[in-house]
């Protein structure tokens, strides 16, 4: 993906998402991008299940969502998220602190304290921030 080989401090940064598919939301699980027997750290990755993405990265260059997506190895293009795709029907949009993205969300890059929603299916409210702890 061209991505730094390990986490770093000369970019960090967090961001924070929510998913929602057909109305339910679903959890960002710990973990993305952390090797669970401790020898490598992606430079976007994920804590715990609270949606936070951390970005701490070695080198100061743009993020996007879609490198996230890479991370956690799932599916994302510009009309679907895993299995789930836009048609019959269904919506998939992007939105970034509650506004909508017209433009491809691979390419969207993070920003940092972006309040990020996907949704799938059923629309739904959609969040315009979050409450970042204390700290990031």
């Amino acid at each position: 993906m061209g991505l730094p080989r390990s986490q770093g401090d000369t970019l960090h940064i967090h961001q924070h998402l929510d998913l929602f598919v057909d109305g339910r939301q679903v959890v960002v699980p710990a973990g993305i991008g952390i090797d669970p027997n401790g020898h490598f750290i992606a430079p976007i990755h994920t804590h715990d299940s609270s949606g936070v993405i951390h970005v701490e990265s070695p080198v100061r260059r743009s993020y996007t969502l879609g490198e996230l997506f890479g991370v956690w190895g799932v599916r994302f293009t510009s009309h679907c998220l895993g299995a789930y795709c836009r048609g019959a029907g269904k919506a998939f949009e992007v939105f970034v602190d509650g506004r909508r993205v017209e433009s491809n969300p691979t390419r969207l890059p993070l920003g940092s304290h972006d309040e990020i929603a996907v949704v799938v299916g059923e629309r739904v409210p959609v969040p315009r921030a979050y409450a970042f702890p204390s700290g990031l």
